[in-house]
C-alpha cells in the first residue's frame, strides 16, 4: 500500500474523530441542571418574567420564539441578535424587520442579574424564554439544556441571509439542512406560525397572485387589510392563523391543507412536494406535532454553540462589553 495514501487516510480519520469529540464535548457541557448550584432560582425567575410579558400581550409568545430562531440561525445560539452596536447589529437586517421581544429578554436578564450577577448567559435566557413562551399559550414544553455562552460580536451580513417569506421548498430545505435540521424539523418549527402575525409586505404578493395554491376566499379576506400597492399599508399586521391566532395548536397545518397558508414559505410545505405527508400527519395528530416541535426546538438550540472557555457571560444583553 502507498505509505502516503495510508498517512492521508489516518489524517482524515483523526480529523473526523477530533471534530466528533469536540461536538460530544460541547453537548456534554450542556445540561438542564447547569444552574442548579450557581443560580438555583434562575429558571423560575425567567419563567415569571415571560409569563408576565405574554399575559400583557399574547403576541409576545410568537415574538420570543422567533427571536430565538433568528438568533440560532446566525452564528449559532449565542445571543448575537441582542447586541445593539449600530455598526454591526443584526437587529436592523431586512430579515429581522418585525422581530421583537428584546425588552422582554432585557427584563428577564435584569431580574436574573439581581439574584445571580454574571452567572446566566443571555443565550440561555433566550432558549428558556422560547420554551416558557410556548407553554404560556398552550404549546408544548421541553427540557432546555443549558450552559451556552454569549458572543461578543454580531454578524449583519449573515443576518441578511435568514430564511425569507417568499422562498420555495428546495431553498428552505437547503437553508435548514445547513444548520443540521432535516425536513421534519423544518416543518415542525414552521408550526410556530400557528401563533403570531405577519406584515402585509411579507404576504402581499401571495394574496394578489390569483395562483392555484391559495384559497380565493382566504385571499379576499386578507386583502382587506393589505392594499395591493407597495408602500401602502406595508406594516399592517394579519394573524398567521385566522382560526386560533393566540393559541398554540395544529391549526396552522390544517390551514395549509386548505391552501390557507399566509406566507408563500408556509404554503410550499403543502403543495405537492416532499413535505406534504408531514403536514398531513401534523394536521391529523396534534400530539405528534407538539412532540416533534419540542424535539426540533431542542435540536435548534444546539446550533453552533459557545461553551466553556469560549464566549462570555454578558451582564447586559445589548452590549458586548459590560
Amino acid at each position: 500500500m502507498d505509505p502516503h495514501h495510508s498517512l492521508r487516510t489516518i489524517f482524515v480519520f483523526v480529523t473526523i474523530l477530533i471534530l466528533s469529540l469536540n461536538n460530544i464535548e460541547i453537548k456534554a457541557q450542556l445540561s438542564p441542571t447547569f444552574y442548579d448550584t450557581t443560580c438555583p432560582n434562575a429558571l423560575t425567575t425567567i419563567r415569571t418574567s415571560i409569563r408576565t410579558a405574554v399575559s400583557r400581550q399574547r403576541r409576545m409568545a410568537a415574538l420570543l420564539i422567533r427571536l430565538h430562531f433568528h438568533d440560532c440561525f446566525v452564528q449559532g445560539c449565542d445571543a448575537s441578535i441582542l447586541l445593539s452596536d449600530p455598526a454591526t447589529t443584526e437587529r436592523t437586517a431586512l430579515s429581522n424587520t418585525g422581530v421583537g421581544g428584546y425588552d422582554v429578554i432585557d427584563a428577564a436578564k435584569s431580574a436574573v442579574e439581581n439574584i445571580c450577577p454574571g452567572i446566566v448567559s443571555c443565550a440561555d435566557i433566550l432558549a428558556v424564554a422560547a420554551r416558557d413562551a410556548s407553554v404560556a399559550v398552550g404549546g408544548p414544553s421541553w427540557s432546555v439544556r443549558l450552559g451556552r455562552r454569549d458572543s461578543t460580536r454580531a454578524n449583519r451580513a449573515l443576518a441578511d441571509g435568514l430564511p425569507r417569506a417568499d422562498q420555495d421548498l428546495p431553498s428552505l430545505v437547503r437553508d435548514f439542512d445547513a444548520k443540521g435540521l432535516n425536513e421534519r424539523d423544518m416543518v415542525a418549527l414552521s408550526g410556530c406560525h400557528t401563533i403570531g402575525q405577519s406584515r402585509c409586505v411579507a404576504f402581499r404578493a401571495r394574496i394578489y397572485s390569483n395562483a392555484s395554491d391559495i384559497d380565493a376566499s382566504f385571499a379576499s379576506t386578507r386583502r382587506r387589510n393589505c392594499p395591493a400597492n407597495r408602500g401602502n399599508g406595508d406594516g399592517n399586521l394579519s394573524p398567521l392563523d385566522l382560526v386560533t391566532p393566540n393559541s398554540f395548536d395544529n391549526n396552522y397545518f390544517r390551514n395549509l391543507v386548505q391552501r390557507r397558508g399566509l406566507l408563500q414559505s408556509d404554503q410550499v410545505l403543502f403543495n405537492g412536494g416532499s413535505t406534504d405527508s408531514i403536514v398531513l400527519e401534523y394536521s391529523n395528530n396534534p400530539r405528534i406535532f407538539a412532540s416533534d416541535f419540542a424535539a426540533a426546538m431542542v435540536k435548534m438550540g444546539d446550533i453552533e454553540l459557545l461553551t466553556g472557555a469560549n464566549g462570555v457571560i454578558r451582564t447586559t444583553c445589548s452590549a458586548a462589553a459590560n
